[in-house]
């Protein structure tokens, strides 16, 4: 990947691994592709992600759309000098969910030195979009 926005080498089998006994895990997340300048991520709509009228809950789609782009911020950092951490989430709801899965794709909007802005579109089985979101996170120095 000589053109790609990554500086940390990734595997899907490493990427999966880091959700081990977290909320990713418990809602069912997993990587499915890692490209030069983006990631792919699906959750499944089922009673994990389910709010009580049976349609995919904003809060899920959240939650997906901050662990895909905090990741991709990961990959794009020193991390024995950095951490990443959100700051900022807008989700638009456009369309809701009842089964199957939904599939977000990562793009950088701008990877600055202490600032980074994804843009994470859901969509569901039919490639209908589901939510836009817009995550920012700063980049800081880690403490040692």
């Amino acid at each position: 990947m000589s053109d790609s926005i990554w500086i940390t080498e990734a595997t899907l089998k490493g990427l999966n691994g880091l959700s081990h006994k977290t909320m990713g895990e418990m809602l069912g997340m997993h990587f499915t592709e890692i490209g030069s300048d983006f990631l792919r991520m699906s959750m499944p709509v089922d009673e994990r992600t389910k709010q009580p009228m049976g349609l995919l809950h904003g809060g899920a789609s959240a939650a997906l759309a901050e662990t895909i782009g905090s990741v991709a911020s990961t990959l794009c950092i020193d991390l024995e000098k950095q951490a990443a951490v959100g700051v900022e989430l807008n989700c638009s709801h456009l369309r809701s969910a009842r089964n199957g899965e939904v599939h977000a794709i990562c793009k950088p909007v701008r990877i600055g030195k202490s600032m980074h802005v994804w843009q994470i579109d859901i969509e569901n089985d039919l490639k209908k979009l589901v939510c836009v979101c817009r995550l920012t996170v700063s980049i800081i120095d880690r403490r040692h």
